[in-house]
């Protein structure tokens, strides 16, 4: 059989459009995933952006200790103390800081 020289028959158009058609899906499609990538990120920035940094924590204040805890401190205090936990300045500075509460 001789091959034919010269334009394309129906098959190797009908081929050639198909490969064409897909190629062009194929890469309108990867334009479009990556230009939604592109705005999430942006739209991930803008919002990091606006959004200010947390504030630092406050430490919370120490509630007014009554007479009968400030009491019980300073016992559990001087336990420690006495069993060595705790050196003489540092219990002095404890029982400073509870009185001063």
């Amino acid at each position: 059989m001789r091959r034919r020289m010269g334009r394309p028959g129906l098959m190797g158009t009908m081929a050639r459009t198909a490969v064409i058609a897909g190629t062009a899906t194929a890469v309108s499609g990867g334009v479009r995933r990556h230009s939604e990538q592109n705005a999430a990120e942006q739209q991930q920035a803008a919002a990091a952006q606006q959004t200010p940094p947390p504030e630092p924590a406050q430490p919370a204040a120490p509630a007014a200790l009554s007479t009968d805890d400030k009491i019980s401190q300073i016992t559990e205090l001087g336990k420690l103390k006495d069993a060595g936990l705790l050196t003489d300045q540092e219990f002095t500075t404890e029982k400073t800081r509870i009185l001063g509460s």
